[in-house]
């Protein structure tokens, strides 16, 4: 339970540190946003909880397969905002990452390593 515990502590408040980052620099928080912190927190975390090596590889293999369909969302969003607004610019990004991510699975499956 402390293990459970220390791992949302730490993980807020690398979240909550990014926030801060962006809020005094754009330019800086957008590259530390960037950066793979969450993705490299898990597979800290997977690493102490005693995850197979094979199992942590396919994680990081999957991360990238599911980073590529979720990169137009960085450029949906800020075109719409100004237009449609925070919330809808939001929900339409959001909706085409999830139709890209669905065919993104169905082509991992076609090549046998769909996941959703």
């Amino acid at each position: 339970m402390l293990f459970y515990i220390t791992k949302v502590i730490f993980t807020s408040i690398i979240i909550v540190l990014v926030t801060e980052i962006a809020k005094s620099n754009d330019k800086f928080g957008g590259l530390v946003a960037a950066l793979p912190l969450t993705t490299i927190l898990i597979i800290l975390w997977m690493y102490f909880e005693g995850f197979s090596d094979e199992k942590i590889a396919r994680h990081m293999l999957y991360t990238v397969f599911f980073v590529i369909p979720t990169i137009p969302m960085f450029f949906i969003f800020p075109l719409l905002l100004a237009k449609l607004g925070f919330i809808t610019s939001l929900s339409l990004g959001l909706m085409v990452t999830i139709i890209l991510l669905v065919l993104t699975d169905k082509l991992l499956r076609f090549f046998g390593t769909g996941i959703l």
